[in-house]
């Protein structure tokens, strides 16, 4: 596993588990064994699933478990492939399988990844700009399902109690109403003390998916 990866995961669990008085330890070996599986990406996927299965008080975390599954294939598995292996039909089909997989969260993992490659400093400006391309004619649909984030780009020079109120605004069928209030906490510091930890903690709308996200990117980041 990508140990990038491996850093996202276990910070997400575990403050997942932390929060929600749980053990990550009862579903983060399995999670583990299945991102290390020696086998095509969709038999990971089954396995995945499976242990989720197994453990519903984690359900919560399965889609975003799956954007991370995603980003290890690419940082792990695609170099063992053939070189056009993201070009060819098996990969078209698995993209047409998982349409309904997955959350806006793996373009946050590959806008960063980009960034570790390039030696950039994410922002959330460029991350709009430059990589969703939101103000390009071709992309409206990447701009109407940021939009609410385009329009709230100040909130990154705000506060976490202000980011909340705005994320506790959206409507529940947003595809970003989950990932609304850690995307932009990460962007308006993306190394948060203790100190900032608690208070992003103390603002968030769901505790537990909220501190779990932004661990996630910030551990994947670092």
């Amino acid at each position: 596993m990508d140990n990038k990866v491996k850093n996202a995961l276990e910070a997400a669990v575990n403050s997942y588990a932390a929060i929600d008085q749980l053990d990550g330890q009862e579903i983060l070996p399995g999670l583990a064994a299945a991102f290390e599986l020696e086998k095509p990406f969709m038999e990971k996927v089954g396995a995945m699933d499976a242990v989720f299965d197994d453990h519903l008080r984690f359900d919560e975390l399965r889609e975003y478990c799956f954007d991370l599954l995603m980003i290890n294939f690419f940082a792990e598995d695609v170099q063992k492939l053939e070189e056009d292996y993201l070009d060819s039909e098996e990969w078209e089909t698995i993209e047409e399988d998982t349409l309904d997989r997955g959350s806006e969260l793996l373009n946050i993992l590959l806008y960063l990844k980009e960034c570790d490659d390039d030696e950039v400093e994410p922002s959330l400006d460029d991350f709009l700009k430059e990589f969703l391309l939101v103000e390009e004619d071709e992309f409206q649909d990447e701009y109407r399902i940021y939009e609410k984030v385009i329009a709230n780009q100040i909130l990154v020079e705000s506060n976490y109690a202000e980011i909340a109120k705005i994320a506790k605004g959206l409507r529940e069928d947003d595809e970003l109403v989950d990932l609304f209030y850690p995307l932009i906490s990460f962007f308006n510091e993306q190394s948060p003390s203790q100190g900032q930890l608690d208070a992003y903690s103390e603002a968030a709308p769901n505790k537990a998916l909220d501190l779990a996200l932004l661990q996630l990117i910030i551990k994947y980041n670092a």
